[in-house]
C-alpha cells in the first residue's frame, strides 16, 4: 500500500528511525506539531467568538439607531407623513417613524448635566427601535 507524497514525508519526519538513536528530532516535531495545533484551535476559538460579538454588537446598534435617516433642510421635516409613505413603498422598509432631537440641561441638588433629549411618536418607535427593552424605569404605554 503506498501513501500518498505528503503524508510519507510527513510521517517519515515525525518519528525517530529505529535504527538510529535520534530521538530528539522526534520530540521537537511532537512539539511542533502541538505549537501548530493549538494555535490554529486558539485562532479558530478567537475568530469564533469576534463574529459572535460583532453580529451581537450590530444588533444591539441597530435596536437603538435606524439603518437610515431622512432629514430635511436645518434638520427640519415638515411633511413627515408624505415621507414615511414614501418609504413605506420600497419592499425592503420595515416601518418608519419620526423623532425629534434637542439638548438640554438637567439639574438636581446642585449638579448640572447636559442631555440629549429625543422626542419620539410612541406607537411608531416600537416598530422602528427597541427603547422598550433598554428603558430602565417606566414603559413606552406611558408617554402616550
Amino acid at each position: 500500500m503506498s501513501l500518498p507524497y505528503e503524508l510519507f514525508v510527513g510521517l517519515r519526519y515525525t518519528r525517530a528511525r529505529k535504527r538510529g538513536r535520534n530521538h530528539f528530532i522526534s520530540f521537537i516535531s511532537l512539539i511542533s506539531m502541538l505549537g501548530i495545533t493549538l494555535g490554529v484551535a486558539a485562532l479558530i476559538i478567537v475568530l469564533s467568538v469576534m463574529n459572535g460579538f460583532q453580529q451581537e454588537l450590530r444588533s444591539r446598534i441597530l435596536g437603538v439607531a435606524s439603518h437610515v435617516q431622512i432629514t430635511g433642510p436645518d434638520n427640519f421635516l415638515s411633511d413627515w407623513q408624505t415621507v414615511a409613505d414614501y418609504a413605506r413603498r420600497h419592499p425592503e422598509v420595515v416601518a418608519a417613524a419620526p423623532y425629534v432631537n434637542a439638548q438640554g440641561m438637567l439639574s438636581f441638588s446642585g449638579n448640572v448635566r447636559g442631555a440629549l433629549i429625543r422626542g419620539i411618536e410612541p406607537a411608531l418607535e416600537e416598530q422602528v427601535a427597541d427603547f422598550a427593552r433598554n428603558m430602565r424605569m417606566g414603559s413606552l404605554e406611558r408617554l402616550r
